[in-house]
């Protein structure tokens, strides 16, 4: 007996200064699908944004260390954002926003490449994530005086848990959400899951890779985040930064990897360890292996290496891709 092949269908668009897939297994929904994740995502953006002067993260950053009542969809932003700054030691720490600001990185992030103004590199710890206090109980939050939150390094691998979940529900199908690379997966999967192409280095998600490792894997449930330092680059004078931050030092980090992939049962929980391996160095092998995370890391010099549990890859080269995931 063949088992048929469920069909999908795809729409791609841009949000939240990244690429957004939606994917869906039944293609008469993709349409109702695609309107929803977009009203989700726009709530996010005038939600968590730093960008934006009337965010409601802004105007929390600017409470000057008063308890504020908070929206709960911030509440549960700010939650997960500490929950990932706690389970990786605070390698991941939503206070780094004042570090990012000193590098530049203080617009979305297209006008951020146009400004080649030299920045002064200071190392200086930034405050620690210890210091924000989240009540859930009362729905506030206190950020002491001259914080800046930041919250890229979870937001939208939350966000796509979030999508991926309330739109399976909502539609009754199998449904991905891709935000840059950070893909949650809910519902019934395809047959054989969710192919996934995990890339390297970022280009358009439909074309063919031009050098480098990727692999093809099949992801039935939770979710699978790449975290890197060559996406999301720029030149100051005469330094080249990028936004993963080391806390102890506020700077752009230095590491061994290029790239790391974690499978975890959420989109969230895999990108705090995926951003937290490229913090940890040449530590994170073991770190990740300790967890029981799958896990795919990249070195600079394109050499994989591979945690216990990663899945086999149905597809693998040396040619490189994207680091965003493509079903």
């Amino acid at each position: 007996m063949t088992t048929a092949v469920r069909p999908t269908a795809a729409a791609d668009w841009r949000a939240l200064g990244t690429s957004v897939r939606l994917v869906t297994t039944d293609p008469a929904l993709l349409d109702s699908c695609n309107l929803l994740l977009a009203r989700q995502l726009a709530e996010v953006d005038a939600t968590c944004s730093r960008f934006r002067a009337d965010s409601e993260l802004s105007a929390l950053d600017d409470t000057d260390g008063r308890p504020t009542r908070v929206s709960p969809l911030l509440a549960e932003a700010l939650a997960v954002a500490l929950r990932a700054a706690e389970a990786t030691d605070g390698a991941v720490d939503p206070t780094v926003g004042s570090a990012l600001e000193a590098l530049g990185y203080d617009r979305d992030f297209t006008l951020v490449q146009e400004d080649d103004r030299p920045v002064r590199l200071t190392v200086r710890r930034v405050p620690g994530w210890r210091r924000i206090h989240l009540d859930r109980a009362t729905g506030t939050v206190t950020v002491p005086s001259g914080i800046r939150l930041d919250l890229g390094a979870t937001a939208k691998a939350w966000a796509a848990d979030r999508a991926a979940r309330t739109l399976a529900e909502a539609a009754g199908c199998g449904v991905l959400v891709s935000l840059g690379g950070d893909t949650a997966v809910a519902g019934e999967p395809p047959t054989g899951g969710w192919r996934i192409r995990v890339q390297d280095i970022t280009g358009p998600v439909d074309e063919a890779p031009a050098q480098g490792p990727y692999a093809t894997i099949g992801l039935h449930s939770g979710g699978l985040a790449t975290s890197g330092t060559a996406a999301r680059h720029w030149r100051r004078g005469e330094h080249t930064l990028h936004h993963i931050i080391n806390p102890d030092t506020g700077l752009p980090v230095h590491t061994p990897w290029r790239t790391v992939s974690v499978a975890a049962a959420n989109c969230a929980d895999a990108n705090a360890a995926s951003t937290a391996a490229l913090v940890k160095g040449r530590g994170a092998e073991r770190w990740l292996t300790g967890l029981r995370l799958p896990a795919r890391l990249v070195t600079t010099d394109g050499t994989v290496v591979t945690t216990p549990g990663w899945p086999v890859s149905t597809t693998t080269t040396r040619t490189t891709t994207p680091p965003e995931a493509t079903p």
